[in-house]
């Protein structure tokens, strides 16, 4: 079977469903009473009012039958449109007014929303920055003198102690003039003995013995200063730390003040940071600080501060500190980002608000709080309308605000859905779905 001739089965059926209930319910014979009714009421109307006789005895009837046929006609054609559009326009202008009085009449529409009641929870007032990490030493090793490396007797990443040898320059030519001027100085020195001796008799002059101490000495400052230029083909550290990536080989040859390998002291570890100038007050050395490092999510380290700058820059108006941490397990690197937090004064209690709560407005901070009507609704529960009032916030911590003045403890406070509220709007509360509440938000991989 088509579509089509399903259609017309079900209208055929539908037809003979209305005759069966038009037949049932006799709509006939009730259509014929009522029109009987209506036209014996309209008789006795106008048999009482006398509307006919009463518009042929009027002058408006007289002038009528005065005109033409045809201005008599177009006058009646005329008027009856007058009429038509004045029952149009009256019809028009009483929905308008009915619309506005059902409107007026059904109030505002309800408004869903989420709410919490506020209550104080403890809260520990900290200062919070970011800050770099750096080491407790760090250098860039070079040489002072070019040459072929000989030998790297260290690997990357290795610690190593302070005086360990890190890099060997080929020194055999130094080695050997070391030797030649070692010998000079032992003769130098054994003639000023002899002369010594003889200056003892009076076998030479004073001036003889002068010149051959003179000679003595000179010989040994030369077998020092070789020594040095020895020393210096030698890279030695010179602090405990450890070594970065070794990226010189056996045979390479250098150039003075080159970069060859960086040592950085890890254990303990620096942090700096920054804080405005109106901080200033509040921090101090040896206070005691926490740091997290997006590298190590789940861990805090503890510290101290060790120094706070005594100027504060002129460009950002903020003043530098530093603090020191215990790294035993060296899991922190120089160069690291890190957040750090500061305790600052005794734990207090105070008014506690998801972030979105709060709406921040050039002429002050708001919130909306459902207050009771005093009516029911249809369930029986108390009905609910949103009332705006202006707050003072305080510190933030995560998802969390803290709310200094404006509310008190019991308060049902709208969480979410706040923007299409205003004064006077009834409240639906659905928390089914709420904002995020949390003191120490993690984020979500």
């Amino acid at each position: 079977m088509t579509l089509l001739e399903t259609i017309q089965s079900k209208i055929a059926a539908t037809g003979k469903w209305l005759s069966a209930k038009a037949t049932e319910w006799k709509l006939r014979e009730k259509g014929v009473c009522v029109w009987e009714k209506a036209q014996s009421c309209w008789t006795a109307v106008g048999q009482k009012l006398r509307l006919r006789e009463r518009f042929k005895s009027s002058k408006a009837y007289a002038k009528l039958q005065a005109m033409t046929p045809l201005r008599r006609r177009m006058t009646i054609m005329l008027c009856g449109v007058f009429l038509l559009l004045g029952l149009i326009f009256g019809f028009n202008q009483f929905k308008n007014l009915m619309i506005r009085h059902f409107i007026s009449s059904a109030g505002l529409p309800p408004a869903t929303v989420s709410a919490m009641v506020v209550r104080a929870t403890p809260w520990q007032p900290k200062l919070t920055s970011v800050g770099n990490v750096r080491a407790f030493r760090g250098v860039d090793l070079s040489t002072e003198m070019g040459g072929l490396v000989q030998t790297v007797p260290i690997k990357s990443g290795q610690d190593v102690k302070e005086g360990d040898l890190l890099i060997k320059l080929n020194d055999a030519s130094d080695v050997a003039q070391l030797n030649s001027l070692k010998a000079l100085a032992d003769l130098a020195k054994v003639i000023n003995e002899r002369d010594r001796q003889q200056l003892a008799i009076q076998a030479i002059s004073k001036n003889v013995f002068d010149t051959s101490r003179a000679d003595a000495r000179s010989k040994q400052a030369q077998v020092e200063q070789q020594i040095a230029l020895v020393a210096k083909k030698n890279l030695k550290a010179p602090f405990s730390g450890r070594v970065g990536i070794v990226m010189i080989n056996p045979g390479q040859y250098v150039n003075p003040g080159d970069k060859l390998l960086t040592l950085q002291t890890l254990d303990p570890i620096f942090v700096d940071f920054n804080l405005p100038q109106s901080n200033a007050e509040q921090v101090a050395v040896g206070q005691e600080i926490t740091v997290t490092t997006d590298a190590f999510k789940d861990a805090s380290f503890t510290g101290t501060i060790t120094a706070v700058s005594p100027k504060v820059d002129t460009n950002t108006r903020n003043i530098q500190v530093e603090a020191q941490l215990a790294n035993p397990d060296k899991k922190i690197l120089p160069g690291m980002f890190a957040n750090v937090n500061i305790k600052v004064g005794d734990e207090v209690n105070l008014l506690t608000l998801p972030q979105t709560a709060v709406t921040y407005n050039p002429y002050g901070s708001t919130v909306f709080i459902a207050k009771p009507t005093g009516k029911m609704d249809k369930q029986g529960n108390p009905m609910l309308e949103a009332q705006q009032v202006f707050v003072t916030t305080g510190f933030t911590r995560g998802d969390q605000v803290a709310i200094l003045k404006g509310l008190e403890e019991g308060m049902t406070v709208v969480t979410s859905g706040q923007l299409k509220l205003k004064n006077g709007t009834p409240l639906i509360i659905n928390n089914s779905v709420v904002p995020a509440n949390s003191p120490d938000p993690q984020p979500q991989e």
